[in-house]
């Protein structure tokens, strides 16, 4: 055979490959709600209108033991890199707008992992892991589009948030430039991941990141949304319901395009919330305990499932097996027919989720922060909260408010705000349910997932042990990575928007 015909046997053969890989990996569409509450969902309460997603959950596998970490910054963190927030630097607290904070730039990202895989790679929605150079935005993190928002919370028609130093601006990007629309911001996010199905290269397989700024503070929808809940007296309730439905619509555009331009018969669907709902801002968590910032299961139990339709062996049925948030990195990557460096904290979860079996993971950190001195760690069925599980230790009802409280401003978004004339803090003021300062508290999850038998003084052993074990963790804890606000991000110094360029 003569140098050139092996050149073209070659070239042939790895056109055969890549061939066969791009008809084999599955598409992956990934889908986080922002701030959803366990009983928001109508699987988990048949009285929210949620008929695309319950669709899509009855028929898949609903996943009833899903954990993510108690805010939004450090869920993403895991997400994107399949480590522990505690392992990112992200553990504490969120990402502020004026803050220098990033994801580090060491990590691998998930969407760099499929492409490495020849996936095409796209992120519509909410990032919150760091904006101050573009060098830590997503289209420079393995994303091959973004459309979306830098921080953690904006109007969801003018798109502007003020940050901490009362700055407003406008944070919504198409790729890297400014993009200016009033329009609802589930609806905006929807047509255009229509528009990726549609025009998608289907020789490649698809990742898709969605994460909706639904259903995250101020409570805003249109009116038609709203009015699909006569019932409910309550006005943040009515309107906090009115944006799941919202939502909910906006998945069954983005489902009815996969199946109309045929992505969805080689697809695995994910969706899950990013951490429990805060109960003090319309959410609603029974029968789970506590609220989205503390370490009971109401703030780090996820509403999710998957669903295929030619993936999943078993399929219809509740999956109770442990799964993390960073267990989604390493069982994409395994899916796209890569595999994740051993080094990440994420379990490969596609045995458990495709055929119902036992999970290899055995434990998980809810999460360690060495600034507020709390962590909580579950191992087999045992739970240990060591420090305050956070500030809402309670079991709130549906929310009921003054009209007071109901006529808050849009433009408070800021959720550290405590100051004693806001509306914030009021509603804090009527959740708040403080816990005594027991120092560890134990749970057996699985006998009793809401949280009511501290069983710490009766078994002092396992106490012991899984204090011991949460003590191993906390030697690899990366510093929390939570540096000053500073003047340098002021909207006002980049014509009105969020921008990098100030780190």
């Amino acid at each position: 055979m003569t140098s050139m015909a092996a050149v073209r046997c070659v070239c042939v053969l790895l056109f055969i490959i890549a061939t066969s890989k791009a008809a084999t990996s599955p598409h992956i569409v990934f889908i986080a709600a922002d701030d959803l509450g366990w009983n928001d969902v109508g699987w988990h309460n048949p009285q929210m209108i949620t008929p695309n997603l319950d669709k899509l959950a009855k028929a898949g596998v609903i996943l009833n033991s899903s954990y993510v970490a108690p805010l939004c910054t450090p869920s993403r963190s895991s997400f994107m890199t399949g480590m522990y927030a505690y392992h990112t630097g992200l553990q504490h607290m969120v990402i502020q707008p004026e803050s220098p904070a990033y994801l580090p730039a060491n990590f691998t990202t998930l969407p760099q992992k499929l492409k490495d895989q020849g996936y095409s790679t796209h992120m519509i929605g909410k990032w919150h892991l760091g904006f101050c150079n573009w060098n830590y935005t997503p289209t420079f993190r393995g994303f091959d589009s973004f459309l979306g928002y830098y921080n953690g919370a904006e109007d969801y028609y003018t798109k502007k948030i003020r940050g901490g130093l009362l700055a407003d601006g406008v944070d919504f990007r198409d790729d890297k430039q400014p993009k200016y629309t009033e329009e609802y911001s589930a609806t905006v996010y929807a047509r255009r991941a229509v528009d990726i199905i549609k025009s998608h290269d289907q020789s490649k397989p698809l990742f898709l990141y969605l994460p909706f700024q639904s259903v995250h503070n101020p409570i805003q929808v249109p009116k038609r949304y709203e009015n699909m809940y006569p019932n409910i007296e309550d006005t943040q309730r009515r309107k906090y319901c009115g944006m799941v439905s919202a939502m909910d619509e906006a998945v069954g555009n983005i489902t009815q395009a996969l199946e109309e331009n045929g992505l969805m018969d080689n697809l695995l669907l994910v969706f899950t919330a990013d951490n429990g709902g805060p109960t003090f801002a319309a959410a609603n968590n029974l029968p789970l305990r506590g609220a989205k910032s503390t370490l009971w299961e109401g703030g780090t139990k996820g509403a999710a499932f998957v669903y295929s339709k030619t993936l999943l062996q078993k399929s219809g049925y509740e999956n109770t097996e442990m799964i993390h948030a960073s267990d989604w990195f390493p069982t994409f990557v395994r899916l796209a027919g890569g595999q994740a460096d051993s080094t990440i904290d994420g379990v490969d979860q596609w045995v458990t989720l495709s055929e119902g079996k036992t999970t290899q993971r055995t434990e998980f950190i809810y999460n360690i922060d060495e600034v507020s001195e709390n962590g909580a760690i579950r191992v087999g069925d045992m739970k240990l909260i060591e420090g305050s599980p956070g500030m809402f230790n309670g079991w709130y009802p549906l929310p009921r408010v003054t009209k007071e409280e109901a006529d808050f401003p849009p433009e408070l978004l800021d959720m550290t705000d405590t100051s004693s004339d806001t509306y914030l803090y009021r509603l804090l003021k009527k959740h708040f349910n403080a816990v005594g300062s027991t120092e560890y508290r134990l749970f057996n999850i699985s006998a009793d997932p809401t949280e009511h038998f501290d069983l710490a003084e009766k078994y002092p052993d396992i106490v012991s042990q899984l204090k011991t074990t949460l003590d191993t963790y906390k030697k690899s804890l990366r510093p929390a990575f939570n540096p000053p606000s500073t003047y340098k991000a002021n909207p006002l110094f980049y014509g009105g928007l969020w921008s990098p360029g100030w780190c």
